[in-house]
């Protein structure tokens, strides 16, 4: 097993064949993680939130369902869940917009700098930031429709498990998030486990 840690704050891709499975753990508890995947020898086909949300019919997929790509073909499967099981599909990456938005006055770590560092170290210039799959992250959908951002609910140790189903770049990005409390206003440490 080859394991990648990602120190808070910061981003790391790996490559990972159709047919190997990988695990995102939270390390040190109350972290989100951005996931994102794209075909390996074709960038512009990568997972999609959206296009997953009208696949699966729901918010975001259960154990045993897949994540498709914005070409609707299976790109990861679900494969379990040891962790609360409360993530998301609803909320953009953060984004330096996003922090000056907050508040934040100067340069503030980001995922989509984070998503964009990484496929650069691979020879990727130019990519799309799609949607991430925000593993542990806690957006509870009010009645009136209003969002709710709540600190991750994952313990130290808790993870994912993912089945790649294509050729692929996966990216994980430890959120740098700290003014909304989804990390308990913390970022802390993942790792990206390759099982096989």
């Amino acid at each position: 097993m080859e394991t990648v840690e990602i120190p808070p704050r910061e981003g790391r891709a790996v490559r990972v064949p159709a047919g190997g499975r990988f695990r995102v753990v939270d390390l040190d508890g109350k972290q989100v993680g951005d996931l994102f995947a794209f075909r390996e020898n074709d960038i512009t086909e990568y997972a999609s939130a959206e296009h997953t949300r009208a696949y699966v019919d729901r918010l975001f997929p259960e154990v045993g369902e897949p994540f498709v790509t914005n070409r609707r073909r299976p790109i990861l499967v679900f494969e379990r869940d040891d962790s609360p099981g409360v993530h998301d599909m609803l909320c953009a990456a953060c984004d330096p917009t996003r922090f000056e938005g907050l508040g934040v006055d100067g340069w503030h770590a980001s995922c989509q700098e984070n998503l964009l560092a990484a496929m650069e170290a691979l020879g990727h210039a130019r990519v799309e930031v799609p949607q991430p799959i925000n593993l542990f992250m806690n957006i509870p959908v009010h009645p009136d429709g209003s969002l709710g951002w709540e600190s991750a609910r994952s313990a130290p140790g808790n993870s994912v498990t993912m089945r790649v189903e294509m050729d692929s770049v996966v990216v994980v990005s430890a959120c740098p998030q700290d003014i909304v409390p989804i990390n308990d206003r913390n970022p802390t440490r993942l790792a990206i486990e390759i099982l096989d």
